[in-house]
C-alpha cells in the first residue's frame, strides 16, 4: 500500500536538548505521524538540529503542524517535502492477560507478517514484575500462546 505525507523541516542552531525534546513531544502528542531529530553541520561549521516532522499531506494538516513548529521552537523558516511511502497494512489486537491488558500491533503486506507487543503494556509489566522489556516480552507472549482466545 503508498500513502502520501509531508515532511516538514527546518534547522534549529539556538535552542537547548530540553527545548528541542519538549517540542518533539508536543508535536508527537499533536498527532504527528513521526517526529526525529538529527545532528547536523550547518554553514560556518555550526553544530545544529535538523528537526523533521511528518504528517498528512493535506493542507489543514500542513498548516496545523506550520503553526505548532513556530510555536514550539525558535526556527524562522520551514522547508516542505511532499514524499510517497510504501506501508504494509495495520491492525491492533488487545489481550487480557493476567498483567492487566497488552496491546499487539501487527502488520502485513508485501509478502510479510509481522507483530509486536506494545511497548508501554511491556514497560509497565517489568516495572511492575521487577524484569526486563525483554523478560516481560517473553513473559507475555507465553501467556497469550498458552491461553485460550
Amino acid at each position: 500500500m503508498k500513502d502520501r505525507v509531508c515532511e516538514l523541516e527546518c534547522n534549529i542552531d539556538d535552542m537547548t536538548a530540553e527545548e528541542l525534546a519538549f517540542a518533539a513531544e508536543r508535536l508527537m502528542e499533536e498527532g504527528a505521524k513521526d517526529v526525529t531529530l538529527s545532528s547536523v553541520q550547518m554553514k560556518k561549521g555550526r553544530p545544529a538540529t535538523l528537526l523533521t516532522v511528518m504528517c498528512a499531506d493535506e493542507e489543514e494538516e500542513k498548516e496545523r503542524f506550520v503553526r505548532l513548529i513556530f510555536k514550539y521552537t525558535s526556527t524562522i523558516g520551514i522547508r516542505e517535502v511532499i514524499s510517497e511511502r510504501h506501508v504494509l497494512e495495520r491492525s491492533e489486537e488487545a489481550f487480557n492477560t493476567v498483567y492487566g491488558l497488552v496491546r499487539c500491533k501487527r502488520v502485513s503486506g508485501y509478502g510479510v507478517e509481522k507483530s509486536k507487543y506494545e511497548y508501554e503494556d511491556l514497560a509497565r509489566i517489568a516495572r511492575e514484575q521487577g524484569i526486563s522489556i525483554a523478560e516481560a516480552r517473553e513473559l507475555v507472549k507465553s501467556v497469550i500462546e498458552n491461553s485460550p482466545h
